[in-house]
């Protein structure tokens, strides 16, 4: 059995008829920019979000720069990112000419870690920028706090995190939030796309002129600004997805407990932990082990995918080489680049596939 890391193919052939339809609705109205079909998807996200407001743009990272330059944050600013995660989150910060100031994860749920927030902060520091990690939500209640203490607002990278809830209520609905619509995501589309939610009116209304040339009127623009924005095709297929996606998300979570039960007994891996507050979706399933490189031959020697997230602590890469504050140190993130391992995950692997994946995992803890 040859198990891809992740099967792309699959949502399209189960919802094939519905998304030709879309598709096949978009080309015949012959309007394929800030039209009927981004507006509706805005309007039913947010309220899959349980918030007020959706403006839905051209990515994910544009989502989380976009929001920041709405806040009014650039140079001289500071932002308090996560240590480890995809370097989308900084770049953001960067991109907007403020700074992005690590802070170091919870080694148990990969997100960052609120205890060592406030040690991050600075007369210079506008926002906290926290990542639902892998699906996982952040301790959104100890964000709040130490925000509302500082002063400070809070921008939720929510990419990987479609449909996860905190404490009962959906990512979303708390912060402003940022989504990704990249292909591999829970909701996916069928290229780049990303949104923001949030319950502010007057912030998603600068959004919007943010998006689109600083214009509300065609020709007549009130701000500098960017081209960012989801088309046509994207917001109808991601309709589609979109009443899909809690039903995905429960098959996700039946793989990731059916791994948790398999791979208890695996001595030398560490399982992802769930925390109380959290409902999580399962973007990944993130294993860790000081043996990775065996894991993952052993792996792919029975044809089974596995991909790294993420290989490098991004104040490591070349991007950021020399940026971090001096003398500072993150051995955690360092040590999570070295060891974490993301197993098959999706909606549509089956049964069969866990079962080969959780015995070459067994198989390969005994050599």
């Amino acid at each position: 059995m040859k198990i891809p890391f992740l099967d792309l193919k699959a949502p399209y052939e189960e919802l094939r008829a519905d998304i030709d339809a879309a598709v096949q609705r978009v080309l015949s109205s012959g309007w394929y920019l800030l039209g009927a079909e981004v507006t509706a998807f805005e309007q039913e996200f947010a309220a899959y979000c349980e918030t007020d407001h959706c403006v839905a743009v051209g990515s994910g990272l544009d989502a989380l720069e976009l929001t920041l330059l709405a806040l009014d944050i650039g140079a001289g600013d500071e932002v308090i990112v996560p240590a480890h995660t995809f370097i989308a989150t900084w770049l953001a910060v960067s991109a907007t000419g403020a700074r992005p100031v690590p802070v170091e994860p919870d080694e148990h749920t990969f997100t960052i870690d609120p205890a060592r927030i406030e040690a991050a902060v600075t007369p210079r520091t506008k926002a906290i920028m926290p990542v639902d990690l892998y699906g996982h939500p952040c301790d959104l209640d100890a964000l709040e706090a130490i925000a509302v203490r500082h002063g400070l607002h809070v921008v939720e990278d929510a990419a990987q995190a479609h449909g996860a809830r905190y404490r009962g209520r959906r990512i979303g609905s708390r912060f402003t939030s940022a989504f990704s619509f990249y292909p591999g995501k829970n909701l996916g589309a069928l290229g780049d796309g990303g949104a923001v939610v949030t319950r502010d009116a007057a912030l998603a209304e600068r959004l919007r002129l943010l998006r689109n040339y600083g214009s509300r009127v065609k020709y007549e623009h009130e701000i500098q600004a960017t081209n960012s924005r989801l088309d046509e095709l994207q917001a109808a297929v991601l309709r589609v997805k979109l009443a899909h996606l809690d039903e995905w998300n429960t098959r996700r979570t039946h793989v990731a407990d059916r791994y948790l039960k398999e791979l208890a007994g695996v001595d030398e891996l560490v399982l992802p932990a769930v925390a109380p507050y959290a409902d999580p979706v399962w973007h990944l399933f993130v294993i860790r082990t000081t043996r990775r490189r065996h894991f993952q031959d052993a792996l792919a020697a029975a044809g089974i995918g596995t991909l790294i997230h993420y290989p490098g602590a991004v104040h490591r890469s070349t991007a950021y080489a020399g940026q971090t504050p001096p003398g500072a140190s993150y051995p955690i993130s360092e040590r999570l680049a070295d060891e974490v391992l993301s197993l098959p995950m999706g909606p549509h692997l089956s049964d069969d596939a866990v079962d080969t994946v959780v015995g070459a995992l067994i198989a390969a803890s005994r050599t």
